[in-house]
């Protein structure tokens, strides 16, 4: 399984937000759409950025309720890991893993075409687990 079959059964719905915009609007956008981090779109909607939870609660740690009148751009993490529509299910948790992050922008050709969380990995695992655990039993059925 890879990231194309998690994108098309979930859909390339990608949520934005521009680096101008402050913490509170990002705040507000990740409790609206129920979502942990929210993607950083520059100039043309090119990926410059991705903002995480821990992001804001790191920011707000530092400078108090203040925080929340900093622009996204001055939090946010810059050197985004990404993916491509082709990368495989288990990659994708070895280098979530190994970069202790949970959402992972999806590139096709430098274009954002959409993000993939530790969730939707997690979710497609426990699918291919029971259909092969369900092709297994009906292998043994019939043997």
């Amino acid at each position: 399984m890879n990231v194309k079959t998690i994108l098309a059964a979930k859909g390339g719905d990608i949520i934005s937000i521009e680096p101008t915009a402050d913490l509170a609007a990002a705040a507000k956008l990740l409790s609206k759409h129920r979502i942990g981090a929210v993607v950083i779109c520059g100039a043309g909607g090119r990926l410059s950025g991705i903002l995480s939870e821990r992001d804001i609660v790191r920011a707000v740690a530092e400078h108090g309720a203040s925080a929340l009148a900093i622009p996204v751009g001055q939090v946010m993490t810059r050197n985004v890991i990404t993916c491509g529509e082709n990368d495989s299910i288990s990659d994708l948790m070895e280098r979530m893993t190994a970069g202790k992050f949970r959402h992972m922008p999806v590139l096709k050709s430098d274009r954002l075409i959409g993000v993939i969380s530790i969730g939707d990995v997690v979710k497609s695992r426990v699918q291919e687990i029971e259909s092969d655990a369900a092709a297994m039993r009906d292998y043994i059925q019939t043997a």
